[in-house]
């Protein structure tokens, strides 16, 4: 199975090793299904965790945010998305996450954010929370 993870489940499973982004995070780690990763993707990931509020408040982001990057980084499935595309428009970063997961031949696209989630399907991917996709996990290997 591929995967996109929004930047938002990378950060949540780096803020807190609890609940369903850290869940889906291991569970990728182990081996259970592909993430497909981009150059977009990875830069929104450095950003966000780069946030000076972020950065005061969690320690664990402080600590570990660049090699936690470097992991996404290493053991993510590389995509050059093609073309762009403009289905977001409330949040044009989002495309990204939708290019990438095009390009690359995605089921799923794992997400918290509403404008993403609002789409639900796209070309025949699925774009679900952290906790539809662990429950879909579940349901899998039972």
């Amino acid at each position: 199975m591929r995967v996109v993870l929004d930047a938002n489940i990378f950060v949540s499973a780096l803020i807190s090793r609890q609940g369903n982004p850290a869940i889906t995070v291991d569970r990728w780690l182990a081996g259970e299904f592909d993430v497909l990763v981009s150059r977009p993707i990875i830069d929104e990931i450095l950003r966000v965790t780069g946030y000076e509020r972020i950065l005061k408040k969690y320690a664990r982001v402080r600590e570990n945010r660049l090699e936690f990057a470097a992991l996404i980084s290493d053991q993510g499935v590389w995509v050059e998305p093609p073309h762009r595309l403009s289905v977001v428009s409330a949040d044009e970063s989002d495309n990204r996450y939708l290019e990438c997961a095009v390009a690359g031949g995605a089921q799923y696209i794992v997400t918290g954010d509403q404008h993403l989630l609002a789409i639900r399907h796209y070309q025949g991917i699925e774009i679900v929370s952290p906790a539809v996709f662990v429950a879909l996990l579940e349901t899998d290997n039972t």
